[in-house]
């Protein structure tokens, strides 16, 4: 089995690095990277990685913009998604958890809990899949 693979879609490139930095240190090393959206699509036309940590703000097209098409995507759909933002407030219409993400965090972000959580979502995502 291939050792998992995550996409870090975030527009603030020492975001991506902190990011990459503390998923390496808990033993990821399979990294796939976006600045915005649009670029995040273009990806996952020829990969699919088994977890998308995702910012919420980002230019062209936002977070939520590409939450709504990974869930409404055959392909990408089951692929757990880790939301962060700046910002700890979201209006109930909007919030990212009622339209598929699996986790919202608020930067700053402890490490421990983004590996932790990673590790959780991974391993539950890959459980659904061999029981399907």
């Amino acid at each position: 089995m291939n050792p998992p693979q995550i996409l870090i879609v975030d527009d603030e490139p020492h975001m991506r690095r902190i990011t990459e930095y503390s998923l390496r240190a808990g033993g990821f090393r399979d990294f796939l990277f976006a600045q915005d959206g649009a670029e995040a699509i273009t990806i996952l036309d020829d990969q699919i990685p088994d977890l998308i940590i995702l910012d919420y703000f980002m230019p062209n097209l936002n977070g939520l913009g590409t939450l709504d098409y990974l869930k409404s995507t055959p392909k990408t759909r089951h692929i757990p998604v880790i939301m962060m933002s700046g910002c700890g407030e979201f209006h109930a219409r909007e919030h990212p958890l009622q339209r598929g993400a699996s986790l919202l965090l608020t930067k700053p972000y402890s490490p421990n809990q983004l590996l932790e959580e990673s590790r959780r979502l991974i391993v539950e995502s890959l459980a659904t899949a061999l029981a399907a």
